[in-house]
């Protein structure tokens, strides 16, 4: 069981790993052993995951996201399987306790008169420069 919160935690079941050979430099280590690691994670059939938590980790997920709902997280650091095994699942606990937080709902303001006053008047200013670029008349 992988514990994110007091809240959630993913079960076993819902966790699948497949171990592959690294990409990359490693000499004879990496022709031989599958180190590397690829975690699943059935996001979709969760039941351990609110909605409002699955709607979030699928936007951060991104390309991670499957169409069938499963979240895929690789890791290939090290040359070791164990280490690599921890570095996907902590990888995995951080997004979704990322995807826990819910954003903070914004707002609308309008902006002061002052602002609007020198808005305007650096506007003013910026057009008087400009309109002394123009051609200069010779008969004056």
């Amino acid at each position: 069981m992988l514990r994110i919160s007091d809240d959630i935690s993913i079960q076993d079941w819902e966790l699948s790993e497949s171990f592959v050979r690294a990409s990359g430099p490693g000499g004879q280590n990496v022709n031989k052993v599958a180190t590397a690691v690829e975690l699943r994670f059935e996001a979709a059939r969760s039941p351990s995951l609110p909605g409002p938590v699955k709607t979030r980790l699928k936007r951060l997920a991104g390309r991670r996201w499957t169409l069938e709902g499963a979240l895929i997280i690789q890791c290939d650091e090290t040359r070791s399987q164990s280490r690599n095994r921890d570095i996907a699942r902590q990888r995995l606990i951080d997004l979704v306790q990322k995807a826990m937080v819910a954003p903070k709902r914004r707002i609308a303001t309008k902006p002061t008169l002052g602002s609007k006053k020198r808005r305007l008047k650096a506007k003013k200013v910026r057009g008087e420069v400009k309109v002394m670029r123009g051609r200069v008349d010779p008969t004056d």
